[in-house]
């Protein structure tokens, strides 16, 4: 028997609560930009790519880049059709179906409350020249500081986030002029594929090695995606969330690349780049002032990334409790809106535990949240290669180029590359995978009338936008207003 995605018609009182619509290109793009937060990125995540990949990290970094690309196609096109801050779980549930949708959901929540900790983790590396602190419990401490943040207004949010994201811009900057300018080699050596091994030896990085980092090379500028878990705050959204999303993989692959091959470029030696410490190399090419303004643009950073992931986190949260993804009493808290319009309930439930998750191992951290960022693009892609059957063939929305020959592909090499993961993490994200679907069988699928109803917010398009086909404008608005079925939803 089919389980359709069915959504029920409730009246204006009843209606789902929604996110309001407060912010545009610009204030989408610098909360987008702080998500991806490409200093911090560059200083705490591409540490460890030196470590595995040597001189090979930037050739990584790069095809991880253009893999992106075909992903933020697929995210444009179906963000610009489901403006929804469920994000990737909206989109292919209404795409690909329930089911498909509630694994995306399940691995997205993977990703949104592993990846916080994971950055905030390394704050304590970058407050060295200052202070001596643990780890653990700076990363604890910033998590909880994004998270009282994360309670604001979102327009609040987005002129804090870009002013950090100046600062650690000009990090970034100073990082790639100092690289290049105290070069050791020439261009040669992005691809020289060499990396230090024990003894002095120098070995050689292989083919299989780089596409085994690609899927850590594919978390660096996820954060690109949050222009999609946006969209329902965003003004205008069947045009802003293309232009957000493309502009912020543009903007993030360039402040992430230029250093690290400038950083590849300027290592003292191969040792020296294969322990990945680049406060040390920055202030050997400088001194300890600039060193030190570096990390402290690095930390800020930090903290920039944790509230923008926090505000991100809690969209998705909030999102799943209005679709009816959990029993009823913790649908309605977890749907509760505070003073400021944000889901303040959500942002406690997803900040708390991402301060707990600071104390976990940090590699089977980074191996998890690396498999889950393949698996869930790769369940996006197949829901973009769907997405142009039945209604939603006509309705207007931004379509990418050489469909569908661009999520075909992305299919294929992102199945390839979860194949050459290891094993551990395959074992851990199959199983957290296994017990959401028992939960899915045996408590969502039976209650599918009134459990997981993924609902479709209400846009607020220019009158020269063309409604859904087969509707007019009016049984449009109601169908988005009340969460009715739009002509050619999924089954699954």
């Amino acid at each position: 028997m089919t389980d359709t995605l069915q959504k029920s018609v409730v009246d204006t009182a009843t209606a789902p609560p929604q996110l309001k619509r407060s912010i545009g290109v610009v204030g989408g793009t610098l909360l987008t930009l702080s998500c991806v937060t490409p200093a911090s990125t560059l200083f705490v995540v591409v540490p460890d790519l030196f470590g595995s990949l040597g001189t090979a990290t930037a050739l990584t970094i790069g095809i991880g880049s253009l893999l992106c690309i075909a992903v933020a196609f697929c995210y444009s096109e179906l963000g610009t059709l489901i403006p929804s801050a469920g994000g990737e779980y909206a989109m292919v549930s209404t795409m690909a179906g329930r089911l498909a949708g509630w694994l995306v959901f399940v691995l997205s929540l993977l990703v949104v409350m592993i990846v916080p900790p994971v950055i905030a983790m390394g704050t304590a590396d970058y407050l060295a020249p200052l202070v001596h602190l643990d780890p653990a419990l700076t990363g604890a401490g910033v998590m909880l500081l994004a998270t009282l943040a994360g309670l604001l207004d979102l327009r609040a949010n987005a002129w804090i986030t870009g002013i950090f994201l100046v600062l650690e811009v000009i990090a970034a900057g100073v990082v790639a002029v100092l690289g290049f300018s105290h070069s050791h080699r020439g261009l040669s050596s992005l691809t020289s594929m060499q990396i230090a091994g024990s003894g002095g030896h120098t070995d050689t990085v292989t083919a299989m090695l780089v596409v085994s980092g690609l899927a850590i090379a594919l978390f660096v500028t996820q954060g690109f995606s949050t222009a999609v878990y946006l969209s329902e705050e965003l003004e205008n959204p069947r045009r802003n969330v293309a232009r957000t999303v493309m502009a912020t993989l543009a903007i993030s692959t360039v402040v992430i690349l230029v250093p690290v091959a400038a950083i590849t470029m300027g290592a003292g030696d191969l040792r020296e780049l294969t322990g990945g410490d680049i406060s040390a190399m920055v202030t050997a090419w400088s001194n300890s002032a600039v060193g030190t303004f570096v990390s402290l643009c690095v930390a800020l950073a930090i903290i920039n990334a944790g509230i923008v992931m926090v505000i991100q986190n809690s969209r998705v949260l909030f999102a799943s409790a209005r679709d009816k993804a959990w029993p009823g009493p913790v649908n309605n808290v977890f749907a509760k809106l505070g003073r400021f319009g944000s889901p303040w309930v959500a942002t406690l439930a997803v900040g708390v535990p991402g301060a707990l998750l600071c104390f976990v191992n940090l590699d089977t951290l980074y191996g998890v949240t690396g498999v889950s960022v393949t698996g869930m693009y790769l369940l996006v892609a197949v829901a973009a290669l769907l997405a142009r059957r039945g209604a939603h063939k006509h309705t207007t929305a931004w379509r990418m180029p050489l469909w569908p020959a661009v999520p075909v592909l992305l299919i294929a090499v992102l199945a390839y590359i979860l194949t050459q993961q290891e094993t551990t993490y395959l074992l851990w994200t199959g199983g957290i995978t296994a017990v959401a679907t028992l939960y899915w069988a045996l408590y969502l699928r039976p209650r599918r009338e009134t459990r997981w109803l993924v609902s479709i917010p209400q846009d607020t398009r220019p009158a020269e936008d063309a409604p859904v086909a087969g509707t007019t404008p009016a049984t449009e608005s109601a169908q988005l207003t009340t969460g009715a079925p739009l002509p050619g939803a999924a089954q699954a």
